[in-house]
């Protein structure tokens, strides 16, 4: 809880590739940015593409692309670790879907596993 809350607010934590975030309601968000003095601007409208803030299509299929070959993993194992269906994970990195939130975690998950042990066998 913050220094100097009168009310306790409800909220989930996420890791994503190692970095934690906090999810509020956006009413939530918006009455602390209020109390804060500050403006709320989406990503769009400090200089991103609409496309740099986003968690799916070629972006997102172009980064995992990348750290998959990277860490020397075919589709099929990268799947299995994750626990999601090879041609799930196909369709992702061609980007012909759109994965939820709980697959791009567990593919997050993996990687960095996978990203890990690539390391420490690359230095011994």
């Amino acid at each position: 809880m913050c220094a100097k809350a009168r009310t306790k607010i409800d909220y989930r934590s996420v890791e994503l590739d190692g970095v934690r975030y906090v999810i509020v309601r956006e009413s939530v968000f918006d009455r602390l940015c209020e109390r804060a003095n500050v403006q709320a601007a989406p990503a769009a409208a400090v200089g991103q593409t609409p496309e740099a803030t986003d968690l799916d299509g070629v972006t997102l299929a172009e980064k995992l692309l990348r750290r998959r070959l990277a860490a020397r993993l075919s589709q099929a194992e990268l799947a299995r670790r994750a626990g999601v269906r090879p041609e799930t994970l196909n369709r992702i990195e061609r980007g012909h879907t759109t994965p939820d939130f709980a697959t791009i975690r567990k593919l997050v998950v993996a990687m960095d596993a996978a990203e890990q042990e690539f390391a420490k066998n690359s230095i011994s």
